[in-house]
């Protein structure tokens, strides 16, 4: 099998026949996604959807860690024309996406890969929405997907609390189709990619978006109620204390307004 390396300052992309490898790169942020690395991942994929040679992708972070979400320093940037946030999360795809998560998803690292329709996982990743934690509300995706990869309950005490689950649980609500061994996501997501890619490409993408077509008929009203539950807290003295205090490695003091 050969392969061919692009590499760019926060992604790498590896063709491997069929398959198209995204790979996030930014471990001493641990993947956290600046407007840098959104330009680089929108690339990625609109390489994938784009090249009639290319069937199936992986989105990976490494075998660290996925990705922590948003840089909170910096910002993720303006989201994509064709993308959305991230340049992944507000995307239609004819051609399926599966996450290779090892160390943690979280924020929207965990969003991101929400937005893919497979997962493979190492056993000790850990899946988490903390949004909360930080004075803000998970506004990628996750107030409307989250409730379809898990139970609505465990949605909510993802959402609520900012708390993980381990890949464990993960698999057993159905949110994670594979646990491996640690180091092994990647690999088993690639193997993954590669029987999809051994399949006829117009049935596959045909099957997708049927699939799609049904799961996502609701995301339009999900896209305007998180933005109104997103503009309550952008102008409020919490958002300031939670990233204040994330920054400066504290417990945040809220105010409640």
């Amino acid at each position: 099998m050969t392969t061919t390396d692009l590499s760019t300052a926060r992604v790498h992309t590896c063709r491997l026949e069929h398959v198209l490898l995204i790979r996030m790169d930014r471990p001493a942020k641990k993947n956290a996604v600046d407007a840098s690395m959104t330009t680089e991942l929108d690339a990625a994929l609109n390489l994938l959807e784009d090249d009639p040679d290319l069937r199936c992708g992986v989105l990976s972070g490494g075998p660290d860690h996925f990705s922590a979400g948003t840089d909170l320093a910096s910002g993720p940037g303006q989201p994509t024309a064709r993308g959305g946030g991230y340049g992944v999360v507000g995307r239609r795809r004819r051609k399926p996406l599966i996450a290779a998560v090892e160390g943690f998803a979280l924020g929207g690292g965990f969003e991101m890969a929400l937005a893919c329709d497979l997962i493979v996982s190492g056993r000790t990743a850990q899946f988490g929405l903390p949004e909360v934690t930080h004075g803000v509300v998970a506004n990628c995706g996750a107030l409307f997907r989250a409730h379809r990869g898990v139970p609505l309950n465990i949605a909510r005490q993802l959402l609520l609390t900012g708390q993980s689950i381990s890949a464990d649980r993960a698999l057993q609500y159905g949110l994670v189709n594979e646990t491996v061994d640690d180091g092994d996501a990647e690999r088993a997501a690639l193997a993954m990619a590669d029987c999809i890619a051994g399949n006829a490409p117009l049935a596959v993408q045909a099957s997708l978006q049927a699939c799609d077509a049904y799961v996502h008929r609701s995301d339009a009203l999900g896209w305007e109620l998180t933005a109104v539950a997103d503009a309550e807290v952008r102008a409020s003295r919490d958002l300031q204390e939670g990233v204040r205090a994330f920054l400066e490695k504290r417990r945040p003091r809220w105010f409640g307004q």
